[in-house]
């Protein structure tokens, strides 16, 4: 039985891929496009934000937002009557669990040095950690990594072609969205688990991603001119950083709920929450602003990390998570 049910899943799988492939293609056919405008300066912009689905994306954004505001941040807050270290503890767990999805595509980067850290860590957290609960491997010194297909893509050479804002998911483009359904058929829990076992799954991966970013997310929010713009000039900066560190994380937390390409990795102490740094705003968002008579204010977010900085997000998958919960984290440096 379980056989036939981890066949049909894959089955399921691919035809979602499929289905969502001839959506998005659907989206471009039709009149989802915005219109470039005639103006050269705002042509460039227009061009240099790269959002030729800019109303759709709007729409989806203005949905993944109210599912937030309504039913993932209440969630996330209630979360935290659950002691800190308990907290961290199923963080660490989810961590563990995604190890094979981190080594398949180190081996796919060539990077046999970070895969080899993955195994080390896993092997020692799942036996020493009990089962991943406690990070003994950062304690004896073996390094943490993050990255994913999207990364591994980017690695090979494939650009990002476009932004798209993904139900549930938030910021991507067609080379993360792929990479979202390639590291979830190469996640090996998947094929044992049953399907609501596995919706469970990712209902607590994107409660465990938001939770620390419940404060850094409401100042991006309530100084940001365009909140949509804004982080999706967070977002780009984030990919960069983490396709230059290898590390991954395609979409950011929230206002979404990411997929378990987006793991935080946590250091064994727990720390207050970082503040976000200031985002340097594309010419879309400037464009925005000179319109609306403000500019970008400061602190709306930096650079992001498949692991290492923050909003820089709902900016992917785990920048501000990580320096909330470890503030000696940064992009490109290994803990």
């Amino acid at each position: 039985m379980r056989t036939s049910s981890t066949a049909r899943k894959a089955t399921i799988s691919a035809e979602i891929g499929l289905n969502v492939g001839l959506v998005l293609a659907l989206f471009l056919w039709l009149s989802g496009c915005a219109t470039p405008p005639t103006d050269p300066d705002a042509r460039a912009a227009f061009e240099e934000a790269n959002d030729p689905l800019e109303p759709t994306n709007r729409a989806i954004f203005d949905f993944n937002v109210a599912l937030d505001d309504h039913i993932v941040k209440p969630v996330a807050e209630a979360y935290r009557v659950v002691p800190e270290d308990v907290r961290k503890g199923l963080h660490n767990m989810i961590v563990t669990v995604h190890a094979p999805v981190l080594f398949g595509n180190y081996l796919m980067q060539a990077d046999p040095d970070s895969a080899a850290d993955t195994v080390l860590r896993f092997l020692i957290n799942i036996t020493a950690g009990v089962g991943g609960f406690f990070d003994v491997a950062s304690l004896v010194g073996v390094p943490s990594h993050d990255t994913d297909f999207g990364v591994t893509l980017a690695k090979w050479g494939v650009g990002e072609q476009f932004y798209l804002m993904l139900p549930l998911f938030g910021p991507s483009n067609p080379r993360d969205a792929i990479g979202l359904g390639v590291d979830s058929l190469m996640d090996p829990v998947g094929y044992f688990a049953t399907l609501w076992e596995d919706v469970g799954r990712f209902a607590f991966e994107g409660i465990d991603k938001r939770e620390p970013l419940i404060e850094p997310l409401d100042e991006i929010r309530r100084t940001s001119v365009d909140y949509y713009a804004t982080l999706r000039s967070l977002y780009r900066q984030r990919r960069e950083d983490q396709i230059r560190s290898g590390k991954g994380g395609a979409n950011f937390p929230a206002p979404s709920i990411s997929g378990p390409g987006d793991m935080p990795n946590t250091a064994p102490e727990a720390a207050s929450p970082a503040e976000p740094q200031a985002a340097a705003p594309d010419s879309a968002d400037m464009a925005k602003q000179k319109q609306a008579g403000a500019e970008l204010p400061a602190g709306t977010g930096a650079g992001m990390a498949g692991s290492e900085t923050a909003p820089a997000g709902p900016i992917e998958q785990s920048a501000l998570a990580d320096e909330a919960r470890d503030p000696t984290s940064r992009p490109n440096v290994e803990r």
